[in-house]
């Protein structure tokens, strides 16, 4: 299923269902729950994204800061979630139009909201970032930039942090319209941000140290926020990609890669018994 927030209105349930009398009868409700398990699935395939972004950019500060990192990176995505869920009102309309260009050519919608301003900004940022980085890789000049893995960045803790606060908004935005798409529950909604941001706490050290000890990896994962950060872009204009397009090409990507590092890894053992 594709979603597009541009068509959306603000449930009034979402606006009533903050009483216990209004919660409990969605206790026994099998469609809330089915609701809810399909919307925690939903928010877990759109925080992926945003955990890459924060997984590379983490192992760029000295060992002993990156779990700090990686946790307040988190933290402030789940903040940021529950604050635009308390702001349900304004937030669904950031999709009405704040200006437009006049010009409609086939897909290609040149009416901009404030939502659609968001992800351009935000594809924007990570496609520099992601282009500055693999540079970084192939260049074999150091550079001072925060995403250089030779420079020394234990100065830049809180540039780095700024820069994951900077992509949880747009992830944020993204993935709390999304949840209003997919339900009329607001405590529904409140509970899939909280078990979608616990898995991603829980997830966070075992892919950034995944990523840190396998190099092409880092490679894969630039990849992808290259490819994220065209399909954010193109959102905002209006051109709605298949999410499912999108994470079975990660799929793919992901399986022949694993087979790359399992094969590495099997010649390196071979060549290593050889030796003795």
């Amino acid at each position: 299923m594709d979603f597009h927030p541009a068509t959306l209105e603000l449930p009034q349930s979402c606006l009533k269902l903050v009483r216990m009398d209004s919660i409990v009868p969605l206790l026994t409700d099998p469609a809330a729950w089915a609701a809810l398990l399909t919307l925690i699935a939903m928010e877990v395939v759109l925080g992926i994204d945003n955990l890459i972004f924060i997984s590379i950019l983490s192992n760029k500060l000295p060992e002993g800061q990156r779990q700090k990192a990686r946790r307040l990176g988190i933290t402030l995505a789940l903040v940021m979630r529950l604050g635009l869920l308390s702001t349900l009102a304004w937030l669904v309309h950031l999709t009405d139009p704040v200006f437009s260009l006049g010009v409609t050519t086939g897909a290609l919608d040149l009416t901009f909201s404030w939502r659609d301003l968001i992800l351009i900004a935000g594809g924007l940022f990570l496609l520099w970032k992601a282009t500055k980085e693999i540079h970084g890789m192939v260049d074999p000049k150091p550079s001072d930039d925060v995403l250089d893995k030779r420079a020394v960045v234990a100065a830049n803790f809180g540039a780095v942090i700024f820069q994951i606060i900077l992509i949880d908004m747009v992830f944020s935005v993204d993935s709390i319209l999304t949840a209003v798409g997919m339900t009329d529950h607001l405590p529904i909604m409140i509970v899939a941000v909280i078990v979608t941001v616990g898995i991603m706490l829980v997830a966070a050290d075992p892919l950034a140290n995944f990523i840190h000890k396998n190099p092409s990896v880092v490679m894969l994962a630039l990849g992808f926020l290259l490819m994220i950060g065209m399909v954010l872009i193109a959102d905002g204009f209006g051109v709605h990609i298949p999410k499912g397009y999108i994470y079975t090409a990660m799929a793919f990507s992901v399986g022949v890669e694993s087979l790359n590092i399992i094969a590495r890894n099997a010649r390196t053992k071979k060549e290593g018994q050889a030796g003795h």
